[in-house]
């Protein structure tokens, strides 16, 4: 009989689930409630896209490939969507803030998820002959998501992080590192478990430590208020639109991009990956 695998990706995957649960019902069902239509359409754009990971690992633990092959070209669609709603969430916020005249101190960490997340998809659309790879990197995406709901979990129901009183500014810093400190070594892990083809784990790790430096080099710059009218200046149907017409093509590009004929001789014997 065949070991089980990857109970410890599907064990992640729905950690990551239920703490963006948890993060979302607090913009839902918080003392400030302030769920809009912004909000919907982020949150069921990221759970879609952990569903669809999800789903591809039991395709390949029960061995249908056939099935995770069809099922993956709905990253076609899904991809762009992801990055679309992630950009249009992030203009939206830096927007209201800028109306309001203030600033959006999430602005940095908004920015790069949003082109964090397409770089791995991408990769992954360029890398896809080599499956181990391949796969890693569709998976590291949940790692951004997992950073995004800690933090609001934190901020939302953990006494000491909780955003309240007059300390409110340094307990988002301090959730924020919290979050991205946590995030970075859970990817550290996934990255010693399979370090020939984990690589994509320690790159996402890094991209999520190098978020927290651009927001301090930012901050002592004095240039966040600058930023969030910068964003807040694309407006948000040119930022959805775009976005989503953008990487589509990207993602075509990469489709047609072929490996080279030894690379691929090699990468037929592998075993499949998530």
């Amino acid at each position: 009989m065949l070991k089980p695998q990857y109970t410890l990706e599907i064990a992640f995957l729905l950690i990551v689930i239920s703490l963006s649960l948890l993060a979302f019902s607090s913009l839902a069902l918080g003392e400030q409630a302030e769920f809009t239509a912004y909000h919907v359409l982020h949150f069921f754009t990221i759970l879609g896209w952990l569903l669809l990971l999800l789903r591809q690992l039991f395709f390949i633990r029960q061995r249908r490939f056939d099935r995770h092959r069809a099922i993956g070209m709905s990253i076609f669609f899904a991809g762009p969507v992801l990055v679309a709603a992630l950009t249009l969430l992030t203009v939206h916020s830096a927007a209201k803030e800028a109306v309001a005249g203030q600033v959006d101190d999430l602005v940095v960490q908004n920015v790069m998820f949003a082109l964090e997340a397409a770089l791995l998809i991408f990769l992954a659309f360029i890398l896809r002959h080599n499956r181990k790879v391949h796969g890693s990197l569709l998976l590291s995406t949940a790692l951004l998501f997992l950073v995004i709901g800690m933090f609001f979990t934190l901020i939302a129901y953990v006494p000491g992080y909780r955003s309240e009183g007059p300390e409110l500014l340094p307990r988002f810093a301090e959730a924020g590192q919290m979050s991205a400190l946590i995030g970075s070594v859970i990817g550290l892990l996934f990255f010693l478990k399979s370090w020939r083809t984990g690589w994509p784990w320690i790159l996402t790790s890094g991209l999520i430590l190098l978020d927290g430096y651009l927001q301090m080099i930012v901050d002592q710059a004095n240039r966040t208020k600058s930023l969030t009218m910068l964003v807040a200046s694309i407006g948000e149907a040119p930022a959805f639109g775009l976005s989503l017409l953008l990487f589509a093509v990207l993602l075509w590009v990469a489709w047609k991009v072929k490996p080279a004929r030894g690379v691929k001789r090699r990468l037929i014997a592998e075993p499949i990956g998530p």
